[in-house]
């Protein structure tokens, strides 16, 4: 409860700096900058006018509601080894081929007032295609609510964001999935917060809430401050607090879900650090993310973080997350480089889980055999070919997954399993 307090104190707070900069522009601008803001899958970087400036420039005119829709599909042919996904067996190397449907979003955004707006999304809980357990293949998938959230605007200095949202302290967490570089998101950095039985009880990254936002020092700093549900076991459990600060050295970055690449567009060096707890779990990193123009040819994308997160070693209470959440550090990187010219972008990505838990963390096990058995590696690259930016393109990428495999005399022996993905990304409102 101190806690709780102390966030909404400190939320409040914030309200104290507002910053009004009007900036004229034209029709066709407004509009545009408009659905940008309201369908968030597209990076405010590919619109002529920020946030703020629509934002003053409706405050001269007489408001009309309005409303926008749009969608995002990823669909790929796939090879993959049946070891990929952890599961150690005889046929843990043959490859499973198939076509599948990835991601089916549609997207509504609406202007309710001069300073309120709400978005939803809706999206697929599995992809169409796939093997089922039983034998069959996926081919009727009911869609699902993946955000619904509202947003007024009181200044450039503070906004609040209430509902179903995209929860994270990691720049990778908080990324759009029109943005991406790599052909998916990171494995390590929130792989506690995706589904309804993880630790967190997420649904794809979101969780239910309300988020403060703002920006400060000309846009320069940004910070994000939430209270959520996280893991709710009897309506009792503490909730769940994440906070994020991010600073851009260079240009200002007003993206509410952040670009993963600018192609060619950017001129960013940003740092930022946040934290995400509830009960005996705590979870702080840090990341970096440079995006500029490098050389004739284009431009180079970097995208790099570490973090540190614990379960606790408090098995007592019934909110503890010591059996759930074993003590660990991330490493993740991203690096790429768009060739303006041809379109083309070649990329890389690491990514390394290393766990390190306590006794009360690992039950009935060694830690040191639990240790080894958890940890994992991933590993891999790709060549994006982009026929219209972010609307339009298509990724050739290849993965591989390491993991240590305990054998009969009780040693561990390092085993990796591929995927090769053909993916297309079509993205419009």
């Amino acid at each position: 409860m101190k806690r709780f307090i102390l966030c909404v104190s400190a939320m409040i707070g914030l309200t104290y700096s507002t910053v009004h900069a009007l900036a004229p522009d034209d029709k066709k601008g407004k509009k545009m900058a408009g659905k940008v803001r309201l369908l968030r899958e597209l990076p405010v970087y590919l619109a002529p006018v920020d946030t703020a400036s629509r934002k003053e420039i409706q405050e001269s005119e007489e408001f009309k509601p309005s409303i926008h829709v749009g969608a995002i599909v990823h669909m790929f042919a796939s090879a993959e080894q049946s070891g990929f996904g952890g599961t150690a067996s005889a046929d843990s190397k043959d490859w499973n081929k198939g076509f599948s449907l990835y991601r089916a979003r549609v997207l509504v955004g609406g202007q309710l007032s001069k300073k309120g707006s709400f978005f939803m999304e809706t999206d697929l809980p599995s992809p169409i295609g796939v093997q089922l357990s039983n034998g069959t293949k996926n081919v009727k998938v009911a869609p699902i609510i993946l955000d619904a959230q509202y947003e007024y605007d009181f200044s450039n200095a503070f906004q609040l964001i209430a509902g179903m949202q995209l929860v994270s302290n990691n720049r990778n967490g908080l990324q759009g999935a029109a943005g991406l570089m790599a052909n998916d998101f990171t494995y390590f950095q929130y792989p506690y917060n995706m589904f309804g039985n993880s630790p967190l009880q997420g649904n794809f990254g979101r969780d239910l809430g309300v988020n403060a936002r703002g920006f400060l020092l000309k846009d320069k700093l940004e910070y994000r401050l939430g209270v959520f549900t996280g893991r709710n076991l009897d309506g009792q459990a503490p909730l769940r607090i994440v906070g994020r600060v991010a600073y851009n050295f260079l240009d200002p970055e007003k993206d509410y879900y952040y670009a993963g690449t600018k192609l060619g567009t950017g001129n960013t060096f940003a740092w930022g650090a946040g934290f995400d707890t509830q009960g005996s779990y705590h979870n702080v990193g840090t990341d970096i993310f440079i995006d500029k123009k490098a050389g004739k040819a284009g431009s180079v994308t970097l995208n790099a973080a570490f973090q540190y997160m614990t379960g606790g070693t408090s098995v007592n209470s019934k909110y503890s997350f010591a059996a759930l959440i074993p003590q660990q550090t991330v490493q993740f990187l991203e690096l790429g480089y768009y060739f303006t010219k041809s379109r083309l972008q070649p990329w890389v990505r690491y990514e390394n889980q290393n766990i390190s838990s306590k006794k009360e963390q690992a039950g009935s096990e060694l830690t040191s055999s639990f240790d080894k058995a958890k940890s994992s590696k991933v590993y891999g690259g790709g060549l994006n070919y982009f026929f219209a930016g972010n609307t339009t393109n298509l990724r050739l990428s290849y993965v591989a997954r390491q993991y240590n495999i305990a054998n009969s005399a009780g040693d561990f022996s390092t085993k990796a399993y591929g995927q090769l993905w053909l993916q297309v990304q079509f993205f419009i409102f």
